[in-house]
Parts: C-alpha cells; structure tokens; sequence
C-alpha cells in the first residue's frame, strides 16, 4: 500500500472523497474541539465523510481520521437480521457497560481506516448509549448492542485522541508496531485515498 499526501478527489455527486490520515498525524493523537456550528458547512462535511466511509470502505468515520479537530462521527451498519442505522454525531457523549471479561479472540477483531489493513482482537463493552447531536443540531439518544456498540465505542475514542491500538493487549501492540514500522508509518503527513490505494498492497 502506498502512501499519499493530503489530495481531494470530486464525485460525479458532487460530493468529495477525502483522504483518511494515518497513525501518526497529531490531530489523530490529541482530543478534539465542540462542534459550535451547525450550518452549511457542517452539512458538507457530514456528506463528505460518508462518502469517504463508503468509499473506504468502513463502518464509521471520525472527524479527526480526516484532519478535523473537531468531535463529529458519522456511523452506518446493517445488522445480521438486515436492520440498518445510520447516522451522525457531533458532540457526543457515551455510556458503556463494563467490558467482559477474558482473552480477546478472533470474534474480538477490529480494524482502523487510520491502521490500514491491519485487524487485532479487542475486548469491548457489550452495550453503549450514545447520546449527541445530528448535523442539525438536533439532540437524539440511541442505544445500542453488539458490533454497532463497538463501532460507537470506536468512533468516540478517536475523538479522545485514542485509536484501537492503544487499547490493545501486549500480543496486539507488538503486531501494531510491526506494522507501523513495516509501512514507514508513525509520522505527521501521511494518509491513504479511498477508492485509489489498494489497502492489500
């Protein structure tokens, strides 16, 4: 897989896929700034970051993933019974049951657009309630179980500052360094392009 500087592609919809940043570029290491403004702008992004989720092709999508300091995510699974949610979430806050107990396995693994192609088992809270606000600033709760729990518990730790790697066991950190060092990762300036980088290179 190749790396790229910051590049913008533009859609036939008008909509633009971003490029998604890579461990190591500091917005995705520090917590990020309220969103104050629910206006136009929002509202482009909000697309632009699903059309990136999409085009990745990913589960949920952080602001800070794509050089945005700010606390905004944008979420769509469809479960094994077909029920799809999707949506956004601009400054929220989370609740979580405690974590279970025991060694992660492979139904534990997890993937990071900002740890391209690489997956590591992880041990998650079983439940969540999220409670933010739509591009509108509309104010929602939404509980949540299973694998859409892991995505919302995902998705608001980037905005912490904190990538599932930091997360891992002592096995998992191991095969996330190798990684980093094997693709040259770990520093500033280095991102991926959905739908132009093949992530199996």
């Amino acid at each position: 897989m190749k790396t790229v500087l910051c590049t913008v592609i533009d859609t036939l919809e008008d909509m633009t896929v971003l490029p998604i940043c890579i461990t190591g570029e500091p917005v995705l290491h520090q917590a990020a700034e309220p969103v104050v403004a629910f206006d136009a702008e929002l509202a482009t992004l909000v697309a632009d970051m699903f059309e990136t989720m999409e085009a990745a092709p990913g589960v949920g999508l952080a602001a800070p993933q794509i050089g945005i300091g700010r606390r905004l995510f944008v979420y769509d699974w469809t479960d094994a019974e077909g029920t799809r949610t999707r949506g956004v979430a601009a400054n929220p806050q989370l609740w979580v049951s405690p974590p279970p107990l025991g060694i992660p396995d492979e139904e534990d693994e997890e993937g990071c657009l900002s740890i391209p192609g690489e997956r590591f088992a992880l041990k998650r809270s079983d439940r969540a309630i999220l409670r933010a606000q739509d591009e509108h600033g509309e104010h929602y709760e939404l509980e949540a179980s299973g694998w859409l729990a892991r995505i919302l518990q995902h998705e608001y730790d980037h905005l912490d500052g904190v990538l599932y790697a930091d997360r891992l066991d002592a096995f998992g950190t191991k095969g996330v360094q190798k990684a980093v060092k094997k693709n040259k990762w770990g520093v500033p300036g280095l991102s991926w392009m959905p739908g132009v980088d093949d992530l199996e290179d």
